[in-house]
């Protein structure tokens, strides 16, 4: 590819895409581009998501042409197919997200993964973990998750969900996940569920520290608005219309289109503002004792998970990003000790635990790395 490619990162609370350079110029490629970013449509149904998406990649498109569509999305979905379940987009049930974007952009690859696999991928090809032929990419936030690479080459699995590390078992009998089982590390280290047991505790959000609002410098954005890559306001999210925003195949919603009813949907990916994983964080750095053993909690819980990975997998870095990764050593350190303590094997004790590098532009670098390294990031035989 000579051209720009087309990367879109889906998830809960927002919605991003950017062309990606190719490198066809002269370039290593991966260098984002125009990105732009809305929030989620809150409660939002099958149309409304549709149309908000199409927006956006039409607003950043600008009449430019890409070469090619990769995509991000939260699972569960039907892989390499692109139908997807979003478990933080209740609106979205059997949505088939790349059959409309082939529709679309037609003659051109659209290629979906997961968004923490895209995460991985990213830091592998440019970030943290550029020089490891071995690692783990992870996303801890509002949900854990992860991507494996081992020998130079993304890991899919037999489904495309290989790297699943946010359900590793590291509490037998512990808090009850969301994929329905017990003591995931999921359930107890992402943001939502550790500000949860701090409260649990007696912790008062905010009472050792600024709020999380303050310190940003920013207000927050209200969720039925969008955001640009400063996350100022900007428009209405999905006032208008734009020609071709009806769903994939017409105007009608019809099954496999036909969004799921809310009830009963878990609401457990949704972090309220002030009391999360990112309050929480700034309230240990402020010396909270119950944030502080928050901290520790999920430390110890991810350095569990992570030695199991690499025991089983002989790694040589493991990268950690989203928003409860920059607390930084509050849960480096519990981290590194607990995998010292469970890491005693020789070959095991020489791996890197190091934050991610991209920050929010991650998700949208993997995306474009599926069209743009293929030869290590997509199978070959759906290329």
């Amino acid at each position: 590819m000579s051209g720009p490619v087309l990367a879109v990162d889906i998830g809960g609370t927002k919605l991003a895409a950017a062309l990606v350079d190719s490198g066809g110029s002269g370039g290593s490629g991966g260098e984002v581009r125009r990105a732009r970013r809305v929030a989620t449509p809150p409660g939002g149904d099958a149309p409304a998501l549709w149309r908000t998406l199409v927006e956006l990649i039409d607003s950043v498109l600008d009449g430019s042409a890409a070469e090619g569509v990769g995509v991000g999305c939260g699972g569960p979905m039907s892989w390499p197919e692109g139908v997807v379940s979003p478990l933080n987009i209740p609106g979205w049930r059997g949505f088939p997200l790349r059959a409309g974007l082939v529709e679309r952009f037609p003659g051109v690859p659209v290629r979906i993964h997961n968004d923490a696999v895209c995460v991985a991928v990213a830091e592998h090809w440019r970030g943290a973990g550029r020089s490891s032929a071995n690692m783990l990419g992870m996303v801890v936030s509002t949900g854990v998750g992860g991507g494996l690479v081992l020998g130079d080459r993304l890991i899919h699995g037999g489904s495309g969900n290989a790297g699943h590390i946010g359900h590793i078992v590291v509490e037998p009998g512990g808090p009850v996940c969301g994929c329905g089982g017990r003591g995931c590390l999921e359930a107890i280290a992402r943001g939502p569920a550790l500000a949860a047991w701090a409260l649990e505790q007696g912790w008062t959000p905010g009472a050792a520290a600024p709020p999380a609002d303050a310190v940003s410098g920013t207000a927050a954005v209200p969720r039925d608005k969008p955001m640009s890559p400063g996350a100022g306001v900007d428009k209405e999210a999905g006032a208008g219309t734009v020609a071709g925003d009806a769903l994939p195949g017409g105007e009608t919603v019809h099954p496999p289109f036909h969004a799921a009813p809310s009830r009963g949907v878990p609401s457990r990916y949704v972090e309220e503002a002030a009391a999360s994983g990112r309050q929480l964080a700034l309230d240990a750095g402020a010396g909270d004792e119950i944030a502080l053993a928050a901290m520790r909690r999920a430390g110890r819980a991810l350095g569990l998970a992570i030695a199991s990975a690499v025991n089983l997998c002989d790694l040589d870095a493991v990268t950690i990003g989203g928003g409860l990764s920059q607390a930084g050593p509050l849960l480096f350190d519990p981290l590194r000790a607990t995998l010292r303590d469970h890491t005693r094997m020789e070959f095991a004790r020489r791996v890197r635990v190091v934050p991610a590098a991209l920050g929010q532009d991650a998700g949208l670098v993997g995306a474009a790395a599926l069209l743009l390294a293929a030869d290590r990031y997509w199978p070959s035989e759906f290329r």
